[in-house]
């Protein structure tokens, strides 16, 4: 559910191509996971914050669900790859986050992720197929946030489509 009026990808759609660097200024091109994982794109408002810290902080706890599930985790915030590479050192995540920095916020833009309003990612998961499909979007608000259950909820739905 969105709760900044803005409208997120539909589920079923391509998912939108893109090639961001990571926090150790690397370039990931989501289209280089299709065919061989699923991807989670994990939008979010900005590195150093409190309740995204939360959120990561979690996701790492968890990596092992979703390396199970054969689910990447990339974040993806409008910070610089600098600024994420501090973070991402100084709270031991292990997970790429990506600098959608420039164009400023044009990849969340292409995903309904941006909030206009702040210049900054909303929080939205965006769940994608290893053939590039959204299978299943979520948010919360900006302070909110996402219940990891939601997570867990949309690997099992996953794990349900990739049954024959």
């Amino acid at each position: 559910m969105r709760h900044d009026g803005g409208v997120t990808i539909a589920i079923g759609a391509p998912a939108p191509d893109f090639e961001l660097p990571s926090q150790f200024g690397e370039p990931v091109r989501l289209s280089s996971f299709r065919g061989d994982r699923a991807v989670a794109l994990v939008f979010f408002p900005l590195a150093f914050s409190r309740t995204c810290a939360e959120e990561l902080r979690e996701l790492q706890e968890n990596r092992a669900l979703f390396t199970e599930a054969g689910v990447e985790v990339l974040g993806v915030s409008v910070d610089s790859k600098h600024t994420l590479r501090a973070w991402a050192d100084a709270e031991g995540y292990e997970m790429p986050l990506l600098s959608d920095f420039w164009p400023h916020g044009g990849v969340a833009r292409s995903y309904g992720a941006f909030r206009p309003d702040t210049g900054v990612a909303s929080r939205t998961t965006v769940l994608l197929c290893e053939e590039g499909v959204v299978r299943s979007v979520f948010s919360s608000s900006p302070v909110e946030a996402r219940p990891f259950a939601a997570y867990r909820e949309a690997l099992a739905a996953l794990r349900l489509a990739r049954r024959p």
